[in-house]
Parts: structure tokens; C-alpha cells; sequence
């Protein structure tokens, strides 16, 4: 009998490993990557390739939890900590390939899959969690580190890990751990359909013009790309979109006023409409549910459990430094409103009332009469492969770092390029994918993103290296002219560039340390810092040149653009203020939201409000930063880094723009840390003090 049953065992045993061994051959995740340096292999990979290979990833990683949890000896750093911190390979390898196609490249079957896997995961993040088994052998761990001889990185990497289990529910008793479950499959699904809504009411609307007198006013440029958009459209005339290379230079150029409203209330009132895309009672759901995590896990609300792992640690500080900025430029920004609402009334008339959908026609106007300067002018200097050039040139010059296209390397869209990144010693050191221009399957906005972290091999000493990719939606070529970028574009492009640059510096043993993994108000410092070049005319002169002539952009050119760089930036500010002060004000409630979301927003950003409010515009229900992104209670974060990018950049001034020295400094204190130190440890060692809001306020001109 006995045999029988060992006899039936291996024969189940044998059929489990064929049919293993056949879906590993029809499936890319479970196969080793035959591709250069391992890299995804898209031209693979298929839709109905990331359930199983997600659930396959989640069996793998219980059984590698199991492992440590039933593990007799006594916990240690090398037994339990090391073995954790390597778990869930390939569930983390399908669950970003997914999640970055899911932002770059998604359709309406990846979208219904992600109903599926995001709560799938999510059901299995707050398994390991709220694994008492799991998190005693760690706090053992914690408890007893002074007793292991750990490195000042192993330290980093337990106390982030307890940390993580900590604020994760690992605390929590009976009742409350499935409560904690519940409320985090809610907010998985939450933040997913809101993106989703997002993305659909941006696609859906279209203004058509068939009028050519309609188009007056607009340059050459957006003219053929609205041509262009009709005719991808299947429409007659000119399409313009709530995409930001179609939208922006509209509201900038368009003549016709009543156009301009138009275009303005549809882009700041999506989400709101009686329709399938109403994201107004998702966002009190998701202030809610962020609110009843907060509170379950002992935090007064939401800000207090974000602030806890932040530069700023409370919202004490933060509140310091909005209020700061709303003092230092409030009165700077009123004047601005002033100047542009004064040469509105000199063309319309003294009882023109300046509105939003009139803010950056007019502003434009006297910019050029100022300074004689627009984005159509530059246009023409700012071909995006030259652009592309000028950027990884600025790294090479400072870093010694070099950029080499290789085909060879699956993408997953034919907008997308590849590149491999060599160091200055000629070593291989990252991956680099370049995604420009916008589409359907493309969300808004722009992001860097990582398809495989660095780490370190403890046993070998390999230093397995990333992954990195940049994501954004600039201009696209049209059949006349190549792709020609704003000035805008620009900053964005090396902003998105400073944060790749974070990436692929990296230089941690551990991959959840290294890059970016960072407090998120010390993560926009690369990137923001590198935004300082975009106007040096060393930089420009590098790359900007027309591209029919070959002539390279003017110095008197170069000039008006530096000496209109601080044109309304008090008025900038304040807005990037208002979006702190609206994030600020969801995420330090402290009681459950039930009333009316556009009052609210009104009353929570009033004091950094310049232009006249509109009835019925809402930018809640598309923010998708601190409600579908990773800003929750953090917008604040971009005006932190600011300061500490405006001191940071202050030195270059002093020392030279191109300085080797510093930038060598630069990168070995700040890029290749990662977060294996406090960041303001890892500023001051690169600084030599801590940063004020004076560089800033200097750089601005406010003082």
C-alpha cells in the first residue's frame, strides 16, 4: 500500500514538473532572458502572459517566506533579513513590467487585467505583512542588531524592513488585520480606477476646428499637429486634444477667447461630468480609506504616517515651508497679475475681467513684448535628437559617462529606443530606454521609471546593474518638420534625465535601497537640480542649433531667454504652493470627508489663489499625483527639493558649471547613496552645511 501511494506521489510529482517545464516554455517571465544584459524581452511577452506568471511569482515567494519562517535557528540578519530582502524575483520582475506598460503603454485588456492582479497582489503584500511568524523573527532581529557586527548599509536596510513591516500592520491584532487587508484591497482598486477615469476623459475629448479663421493666432507648428491628429482621427480640419503638446500651445497662442474657454473647462473639469469617468466620490473614498489606514495603524491622519519617513517629518514643517513661500512671494506674484491683467484691459478694454483661459495668452503677449521671446521662436533651435544629444552630452561632460544605441534590445513600442550607458572607465553601466511622445495607450505627464533595480552580489561581489527608463509626451514630428520641443520640453526632458541619472548611478548592496528608493522629498533633488542647465548658455550652446540652417542659436537669444527665465515664476510658485496646500489639506483631515469636493478645494488652496475661481473646475479629480500617484500628502516635495537643488546649484555657479570635481562630489554623495543613509547626512557631505531657501529666493529674484 505503502508503495502504491509513493508510486502515485512521483508519478504526481513528475506531471506537476511537465506541466511546469510546459508553461515555462510558453511563458517569457518564467524563461532566463536571452536578451542583451537581460533586459524584458516586449517582443515576448503577450497579455495572457502576466497572470500566471504573477500567480507563479506569488507561489514562489510564499515558499521563500516559508522558508524563513520555518527556519529552527535563531533569527539573524544572515538567516532572515538577507533571504527576505531577496524574495519575490519574479513576482517583483512581472508586477513592474506590468505596472510601467500599465502607465506607458496599456489598452482596454491590460486594464481589466489590472482589476484582477492589483488586488491579487495586494491581497499578497499584506499576507507577508501581517505574517506574525515572519515579523517576530525580524523584530528579533531588530532587537538584538548591536549584537551582530552589521554594516552601516545592513543597518539601513533591517530598520527600513522593520520599519516597513511596522507601518504595513504587522502591530495589529485579530479584527484589525483584516480590516487593515480590506481597506488596502479598497485603496488598490481606488487608485486604479481613478487613473483609469483619468486616462479615458483626457482621450475622449477632442475640440475640431473646420474653420481655418478658427486657427488665428496659432503657430505653424500646432497647426500641422492638429492636421495631423485629424487625419489619425479620421476627422476633417484640425483636432486639438487635453494632451499637454496640443493643449498648452492652444491656450498660449489661440486668438479666439471663446476657444481658449472652451478648452479650458474641458481639461479642468474632467472627472467631473455625469458619466462612467466621475472620479468625485472615488476621491472621498480614497481620502477615506487613506484616512481609516492612517487611524488603524495609530497615526492622528494620513500626513503623520507619510511625514514619518520624510525630510520634513511632520506637516509642522511642511505648512513652515508653504507658508514660507506664500510670504516671500504672494507680493510679487499679485504685481505679476497686475502687469499681464493691465495690457489684457490696454487691448480689450478697462472692464475686461483677465479669467484662467486667458492667463497664458496674455502672459505670452507680454512676454514677447518684455522680452521679445516666445516658444515658437526657439522652436527651430531645439530638435529633439539634437536636444537628445546636448542632454547626454551634459552627462558626459560631467560625469564622463557615454550613450550607445543598441537595436538589439527588445523595446515595447516603436517610439521607444534603447540604450546602453557606459562609465568613464568604459564598464557597462545601465540600460536606458527613451519614450517621447504621446499616445492613446500613454498616461499624461512625464516619469522615470526603473525595469530592474542595482544591487550587489554579497557572495561574488557582481554588481548586477539597472534598468532605467524615461517616459514623457513632447511634440511629435509631423510630415514637414522633425520633432521640434519647447523650452518647457526641455526642462522636463533633463528633469526626467536627473532622476534616470539617480537610477543608473546606483551603487548599493541592496536593491531596495538603492536609486531611488529614497525619502520621497529628497527625490526630486537629482532631478530638479539638473533643470538649472536647462537655461546656461554653455549648455544651450552645446546642442541648440536651427534645424534647416545648422546655424547655432544666437547669444543675444541665449540672453533674452535668461533674462526672461524669472517671467511670473513668483506666480509659478504660489501655483505649485496652491497644489501643496490642497494636498495638505485632504491628508491632515483627521475625520472622514462626506461633503462637497470643489468647496472643499476652493477653501483648502484660497490664499495661494491669484486668478479669479471658476465654478465647476475641480483639479481633484484628476490629481492623479496625490490620488493615483505616489504623493499622497507629498506634493509638497517638489518645493523641498527646489530649495535643496536652487543651494546644490549654487555651488556649481561658484566653482563652474561643467565642474568635474563637484559633479564627481555630487554623484558619489548624492546619486550612488541610494537610501542607504538619511539624506541630510548625505547633502551635508556633499554641501558642507544644510540648504536655506536664500539660493532660491536669490535664483528667483525675490531677494
Amino acid at each position: 500500500m505503502a508503495s502504491i501511494k509513493i508510486m502515485i506521489k512521483v508519478r504526481l510529482t513528475f506531471i506537476f514538473l511537465c506541466f511546469m517545464s510546459i508553461i515555462q516554455a510558453q511563458n517569457p517571465f518564467l524563461e532566463e532572458y536571452a536578451t542583451p544584459h537581460g533586459t524584458v524581452p516586449f517582443n515576448k511577452i503577450k497579455t495572457e502572459h502576466y497572470e500566471p506568471a504573477v500567480r507563479e511569482g506569488i507561489r514562489r515567494q510564499k515558499e521563500e517566506i516559508d522558508a524563513i519562517t520555518h527556519n529552527t535557528e535563531v533569527p539573524t540578519f544572515a538567516n532572515t533579513i538577507l533571504p527576505y530582502e531577496k524574495s519575490g524575483e519574479l513576482l517583483q520582475r512581472v508586477s513592474t513590467v506590468f505596472g510601467n506598460l500599465l502607465s506607458a503603454e496599456t489598452n482596454d485588456e491590460m486594464q481589466e487585467l489590472a482589476k484582477v492582479l492589483m488586488p491579487l497582489m495586494s491581497e499578497h503584500a499584506n499576507n507577508i505583512s501581517l505574517n506574525e511568524d515572519l515579523f517576530a523573527r525580524i523584530k528579533t532581529v531588530y532587537q538584538h542588531r548591536d549584537e551582530e557586527a552589521l554594516t552601516p548599509e545592513q543597518n539601513k536596510l533591517l530598520e527600513d524592513i522593520y520599519q516597513g513591516f511596522a507601518r504595513n500592520g504587522a502591530n495589529l491584532q485579530g479584527e484589525d488585520k483584516e480590516k487593515y487587508r480590506e481597506l488596502c484591497r479598497e485603496l488598490s482598486l481606488l487608485t486604479l480606477q481613478f487613473g483609469e477615469n483619468n486616462l479615458k476623459e483626457t482621450n475622449d475629448y477632442q475640440l475640431v476646428i473646420t474653420e481655418k479663421e478658427q486657427l488665428s493666432g496659432l503657430p505653424e507648428s500646432a497647426i500641422e499637429a492638429a492636421a495631423e491628429t485629424a487625419q489619425e482621427k479620421g476627422v476633417e480640419g484640425w483636432v486639438f486634444t487635453l494632451q499637454a503638446p496640443s493643449y498648452i500651445p492652444f491656450m498660449t497662442y489661440a486668438d479666439l477667447r471663446d476657444l481658449r474657454h472652451e478648452l479650458y473647462m474641458a481639461y479642468n473639469t474632467k472627472c467631473t461630468h455625469d458619466n462612467a469617468n466621475n472620479n468625485l466620490e472615488i476621491v472621498k473614498k480614497l481620502v477615506n480609506t487613506r484616512l481609516a489606514i492612517a487611524q488603524l495603524l495609530g497615526y492622528k491622519d494620513y500626513a503623520s504616517y507619510q511625514l514619518e519617513e520624510r525630510m520634513a517629518q511632520n506637516s509642522e514643517s511642511v505648512y513652515k515651508l508653504l507658508n514660507q513661500l506664500l510670504e516671500a512671494y504672494t507680493p510679487t506674484a499679485h504685481r505679476e497679475y497686475a502687469e499681464v491683467e493691465a495690457l489684457a484691459r490696454e487691448e480689450q478694454g478697462e472692464d475686461f475681467q483677465l479669467m484662467p483661459w486667458d492667463w497664458s495668452y496674455y502672459s505670452q503677449k507680454l512676454k514677447d513684448r518684455k522680452f521679445n521671446i516666445n516658444s515658437e521662436m526657439l522652436r527651430p533651435y531645439f530638435e529633439l535628437s539634437r536636444v537628445k544629444e546636448g542632454v547626454f552630452g551634459l552627462a558626459t561632460r560631467l560625469y564622463g559617462i557615454t550613450f550607445r544605441k543598441n537595436p538589439e534590445i527588445p523595446v515595447y513600442h516603436n517610439d521607444v529606443e534603447a540604450y546602453e550607458v557606459f562609465d568613464k572607465d568604459g564598464s557597462y553601466l545601465a540600460v536606458l530606454y527613451t519614450d517621447f511622445h504621446p499616445r492613446a495607450g500613454k498616461r499624461s505627464g512625464a516619469w522615470m521609471t526603473s525595469y530592474k533595480d542595482q544591487w550587489i552580489d554579497e557572495k561574488t561581489g557582481k554588481n548586477s546593474r539597472p534598468h532605467i527608463s524615461i517616459v514623457m509626451n513632447f511634440t511629435k514630428p509631423t510630415q514637414e518638420k522633425p520633432a521640434l520641443l519647447t523650452l518647457d520640453e526641455i526642462e522636463t526632458f533633463v528633469h526626467e534625465f536627473g532622476h534616470s541619472l539617480h537610477g543608473m548611478f546606483a551603487n548599493s548592496t541592496y536593491a531596495s535601497l538603492s536609486g531611488t528608493n529614497v525619502y520621497w522629498d529628497f527625490v526630486e533633488l537629482p532631478s530638479q537640480f539638473m533643470e538649472n542647465f536647462a537655461t546656461e548658455k554653455e549648455f544651450l550652446h552645446t546642442f541648440a542649433r536651427h534645424y534647416q540652417t545648422g546655424e547655432p542659436i544666437p547669444d543675444e537669444l541665449v540672453q533674452r531667454i535668461k533674462d526672461s527665465s524669472n517671467f511670473n515664476v513668483a506666480y509659478a510658485c504660489l501655483r505649485q504652493v496652491s497644489f501643496g496646500l490642497l494636498d495638505m489639506a485632504w491628508y491632515t483631515r483627521t475625520t472622514p470627508f462626506e461633503g462637497d469636493v470643489m468647496a472643499y478645494e476652493k477653501q483648502a488652496w484660497a490664499k495661494a489663489q491669484i486668478l479669479p475661481a471658476v465654478e465647476g473646475t475641480c483639479m481633484s479629480t484628476q490629481f492623479s499625483h496625490i490620488f493615483a500617484g505616489g504623493y499622497a500628502a507629498g506634493y509638497y516635495s517638489y518645493k523641498w527639493a527646489e530649495v535643496l537643488d536652487a543651494d546644490a546649484f549654487s555651488l556649481f555657479k561658484e566653482k563652474g558649471i561643467f565642474n568635474t570635481e563637484v559633479a564627481a562630489s555630487f554623484r558619489e554623495n548624492i546619486l550612488s547613496k541610494g537610501g542607504t543613509e538619511h539624506p541630510m547626512m548625505l547633502y551635508k557631505r556633499f554641501r558642507g552645511q544644510e540648504p536655506t531657501i536664500e539660493a532660491l529666493l536669490k535664483r528667483n529674484g525675490i531677494k
